[in-house]
């Protein structure tokens, strides 16, 4: 009897396809921010993430244990507050820089603690990057909404070590599917506040759905099965391109053009990522900050 065989998606385009699935799930977000604002939006997409990721995966939550749960609450509501400020950046900043900004979190906990001479190019690097992107004249950009991005980054790089704790008590899709739950408590009172659920259609409700499968369902899915068979190293690499893939997108798909200096800063951050990850010992794994 022939034995049948699963069908397995590559690595490298799974990884791919998880930066693109972001990317146009943050354009879907953009589009809803003048009608529900960044709070709801936020928490439209983290309570159908939840729901729908409860309903896939299915966790015991009755068997968890203390440490469990200790793990993973305040890992989700990292994830919580991550998501709330990005989205806080994007309304006001366009996409590719937000994630350039947002991207310095994780690119600084990969630098914490190195006492290599060669890393302090790649602190430089990014320092360009950051200085590129700030306008300096006092005109043009949203000085709250960098603000936001920064802050947003540093809760990727708190969300990335909490996340590596967690995985170590509570299987990856578990940590996942019950850390929404906790990311769903720093911005639902937000979300409530704002009024923006008695404006919810049909149609909202419907790109609210696909806003949380292209922002967190999908790239999570795809992120852990590429972990699964792909290096650390090469994972890290790959994702270091999401900064460029976000200001394509903002081009392509929202119509936001960057100056010279701006594309400038985003490659500086790229490279940065880049380098930092190849120069590492054993590099952490970036995995979906928006």
């Amino acid at each position: 009897m022939p034995q049948t065989t699963r069908f397995s998606f590559p690595a490298v385009p799974a990884v791919l396809l998880s930066i693109v699935s972001v990317q146009g799930g943050a354009a879907i977000a953009k589009g809803l921010f003048p009608v529900l604002g960044a709070a709801g939006t936020t928490s439209l997409r983290i309570g159908l993430s939840a729901l729908v990721l409860l309903a896939v995966v299915r966790p015991r939550l009755g068997q968890l244990r203390a440490a469990q749960w200790r793990a993973v609450a305040p890992y989700g509501l990292a994830l919580g507050g991550m998501n709330f400020l990005f989205y806080c950046a994007l309304s006001r900043i366009p996409l590719g820089l937000a994630v350039t900004l947002e991207f310095v979190g994780p690119l600084g906990l990969a630098l914490a603690g190195s006492r290599r001479w060669a890393d302090a190019a790649w602190v430089l690097l990014a320092a360009v990057g950051i200085a590129l992107i700030a306008p300096w004249s006092g005109a043009g950009l949203d000085w709250l909404g960098l603000g936001f991005a920064l802050a947003a980054g540093a809760c990727w790089a708190i969300y990335i070590v909490l996340g590596q704790r967690t995985a170590q008590v509570l299987p990856g899709t578990e940590a996942v599917a019950v850390g929404m739950l906790f990311a769903a408590l720093p911005v639902l009172p937000f979300g409530l506040a704002s009024g923006s659920w008695q404006l919810l259609t049909l149609p909202l409700l419907g790109l609210g759905a696909l806003l949380a499968l292209f922002s967190s369902v999908l790239p999570f899915t795809l992120e852990m099965k590429a972990l699964r068979s792909l290096p650390t190293r090469t994972f890290s690499i790959l994702m270091s391109l999401e900064p460029a893939a976000a200001a394509l997108s903002g081009w392509l798909l929202l119509g936001e053009r960057l100056s010279a200096g701006q594309w400038a800063a985003v490659g500086c951050v790229v490279l940065a990522s880049v380098g930092t990850t190849l120069s590492s010992a054993e590099p952490a794994a970036l995995v979906a900050g928006e």
